[in-house]
This record gives C-alpha cells, sequence and structure tokens, in this order.
C-alpha cells in the first residue's frame, strides 16, 4: 500500500537512490530522479526549496535542499519529512555550533596553528556551506541555491561574530560551482567587519609555527590548503638533503621541508602563486634551505629533469584533482602514474616520496594502486611508512566516501 503523497514539494528517486540514502548517503543525482512534485498552484519546483524526498512507493526519506542546475540534484538536510524554512535555520544554528564546537577540540587555536576549517559542509552536516578561518578572518563559500541565501547568511554571520570575534567575514565564491549552480555572484561587501572604516582583508596567518600571507581576494578554494595542515608537519619530519615540491602553491610543503633540508625546488605554473610562495619565505627567515621557485608545468619539468639524471633525496608530489568527474577518473590515473613514475626515477636511494591526491572520483585504493603500479615500471622497492589523509578539522562521513578526498602516501623508495 502506497504512503500518501506530501502537500508540499517532492521528489521521487529510484530504488538505486532511496537505498543509497538509507545507507547513510546524502546525495541524490539527477538522473535519479524520476518526478517532481510542485508545491500545490505552483508550475515548478523553485531553485533552493526545500523538498521531501521519496522512494517509488510514496514513503518520505526526508527533506533536501533542491537544485534546479546541479547533477546533485537533491542534499538531504534532515530525515524528517517536509521540513520547514524556519525549521531549517533553527537547525542550522544548532549544526554550526555543534562543528565549532568540534574545531575548539581539534584544531584549538594557538601560537602554532591560528587557521582551519571551520565548516566542511556534508562533513558536517551542513551541506552546501563551507567556512574557513585564516587568523583574524572568516572566509564563507555558499556552494549551492538552498544555502546561497541571505537568511542562511544571517545565521552563520551571528554566529561566527559572537564566537570567534573576527575582525571581517567575507563570502567568497567558487567561480566554477557558481557557474554549476547558476548563482548570481554575491555582493562583495563583507558580511561583517567590526571596524568598518579600515576593512581587514589581509592577514598572516600561523601553521604548524610558520608564517603564511592570506588574501582574502586571491589564491585558489578559499585561499589556502588548510587540509594539508598535519601532511605538511609529517613530511617536514621526514625530509632531508635536496627536496623538490612539485605544485608548490604557495610553498606549503616547500617551506616545511625547509626545516629540516640544505636545498629546496618549489616548481608551480602560476606565476602568482609563487609570489606568494616568495614573501611567505621573506615571514620565515629562520629557514635553514636554500629555496629556489621555478614558473613550470609539473609534467614538462620532471620530463626535463629525468632526462638529465637530476636527483632528489625528497620529493613531493601535492597536484590539483586531476579527476573533476567520475568520467574523468581515468585519464586522472594515468596522470598520476606519470607523476609518480618520473619521481621515482629521479629518487636516490633511500629517498622519500610524499604523493597526494585530491580527487575524490579516485578512491584511496585506486590511488594506491597506481603508486604501486609505477614502483613496479621504475624499478623501485617502495616501502608504504604512512597512508594519511586531510588534517581532523576536515573530517569524512563513512557513509558518505566522497568527504574522503585526500589522500597523502608517505613512502621510502630503495
Amino acid at each position: 500500500m502506497s504512503a500518501a503523497q506530501p502537500h508540499g514539494p517532492a521528489a521521487t528517486v529510484t530504488r538505486r537512490a532511496a537505498d543509497r540514502l538509507r545507507a547513510g548517503h546524502l546525495w541524490v543525482y539527477r538522473s535519479d530522479v524520476e518526478s517532481l512534485i510542485p508545491p500545490m498552484g505552483a508550475a515548478e519546483i523553485a531553485p533552493g526549496t526545500l523538498t521531501t524526498v521519496v522512494d517509488s512507493r510514496g514513503i518520505p526519506l526526508g527533506t533536501a535542499l533542491y537544485s534546479a542546475a546541479s547533477q546533485i540534484t537533491l542534499r538531504l538536510v534532515s530525515p524528517e519529512a517536509a521540513q520547514t524554512r524556519d525549521a531549517y535555520l533553527t537547525q542550522l544554528q544548532e549544526r554550526v555550533n555543534a562543528a565549532l564546537t568540534l574545531r575548539e577540540e581539534l584544531a584549538p587555536d594557538s601560537e602554532q596553528n591560528n587557521a582551519s576549517r571551520l565548516l566542511f559542509s556534508e562533513a558536517d552536516n551542513l551541506p552546501g556551506i563551507i567556512a574557513d578561518r585564516y587568523n583574524d578572518l572568516v572566509i564563507l563559500q555558499l556552494l549551492t541555491q538552498g544555502t546561497a541565501q541571505n537568511d542562511v547568511r544571517q545565521v552563520l554571520t551571528a554566529i561566527f561574530r559572537d564566537r570567534l570575534h573576527p575582525a571581517t567575514i567575507i563570502e567568497r565564491p567558487d567561480p566554477k560551482i557558481r557557474e554549476l549552480e547558476q548563482l548570481a555572484a554575491p555582493s562583495p561587501a563583507p558580511l561583517y567587519a567590526s571596524d568598518e572604516s579600515s576593512l581587514t582583508l589581509t592577514t598572516v596567518f600561523t601553521i604548524n609555527g610558520l608564517k603564511l600571507n592570506y588574501d582574502a581576494t586571491s589564491g585558489q578554494k578559499t585561499g589556502a590548503f588548510l587540509d594539508q595542515r598535519l601532511n605538511y608537519a609529517a613530511a617536514a619530519s621526514y625530509a632531508r638533503g635536496r627536496a623538490l615540491d612539485i605544485c608548490t602553491y604557495q610553498g606549503g610543503f616547500a617551506l616545511h621541508m625547509a626545516q629540516h633540508c640544505d636545498q629546496v625546488t618549489g616548481i608551480d605554473a602560476s606565476r602568482a602563486a609563487l609570489e606568494v610562495a616568495d614573501r611567505n619565505l621573506e615571514l620565515n627567515p629562520q629557514l635553514k634551505a636554500r629555496i629556489e621557485w621555478i614558473e613550470a608545468d609539473a609534467f614538462e619539468f620532471l620530463r626535463e629533469y629525468e632526462a638529465t639524471g637530476e636527483k632528489f633525496d625528497t620529493i613531493v608530489l601535492d597536484p590539483p584533482a586531476f579527476a573533476k568527474s567520475k568520467r574523468a577518473a581515468e585519464g586522472a590515473l594515468r596522470g598520476y602514474k606519470e607523476l609518480n613514475l618520473r619521481a621515482m626515477k629521479m629518487l636516490n636511494p633511500g629517498g622519500t616520496l610524499v604523493t597526494c591526491s585530491c580527487s575524490h572520483h579516485v578512491s584511496p585504493e585506486e590511488f594506491t594502486a597506481v603508486v604501486a603500479s609505477a614502483a613496479s615500471d621504475a624499478g623501485r622497492r617502495v616501502q608504504m611508512l604512512e597512508t594519511r589523509g586531510a588534517a581532523p578539522d576536515h573530517p569524512a562521513i563513512l557513509t558518505l566516501p566522497e568527504t574522503t578526498y585526500l589522500k597523502c602516501l608517505i613512502c621510502r623508495v630503495n
């Protein structure tokens, strides 16, 4: 016997999607939506609307944020059906406060570290919301049609202001996500400023005791890669001799390794990123290594250096996500293999390889297999010393594999 259809907006999903939601996943893809039921009197469901999700028998599975544009059409926010906007905002307050309390445990503010991820979307049961703290700045990203709304901005701003006392809270949209979600650009004005007469958009933050520049108006993601915080420290503990940091961006791994190495070379295709890396180097005069920055494509650089017989004692590979979609995963694996193969050939016996992937479409098992294949082709005996992921302020959800996106392997290459 079928359950009664809800009176408000609803989406009927396939059995496959229903099974995934019941198993703890939070997404429904467009291909798994069988029908959309607009609210009474409407021709369609408005973008961003809270929508009841039901299976093919009409049994409710919860309430989701609806996107009229994204391939992820529904993001579950509650196991309860027909949740109202007011109830969602109350729930939002509770979940944001819980997330901030967790960060106080996982990444407490200190002289050594004053930057962390505050909110991590689905991993904090806050789909479509990301927030990072860089010293006295809070950077917010609202990534879906259901969250890029003024009522959400007001709730988040009030909590951040009262709990963190930042100098500035600013919304920084992700241009690619904004295009995919068909979102208008938010106002460039800050959501909050403690001193409106002297607006703070730049700062210096500290990570593992190193000082780094931050500019809220430039750089990738929210501006830096805080998920690598503990991996930076781990790489530094193994690094020695002559080190190479491929895709160094603003120098994260390179500067950490410079605490223990004699010479460090950082490679990146972005001149702007390397200029920031150089300013970061100036902030840390205590580093002992000789450091050079080279603007180059990672693949071309490794081919050239391998051909000329260059050798290193430590190599870090930290490329951007090669697989932006499931269809791109096969090509990504080929790219990862080439990078790791060439790096292994360039390492001195007993050298250390720190190799990373942030493609969530490439599983930890697939990435490890690619590194193993590269070792076989290189004719090197490779010992796995550590298998690492994102820092704990970027938690993963066991029932949502996509949140386990960062892989970091530390290997000894003999």
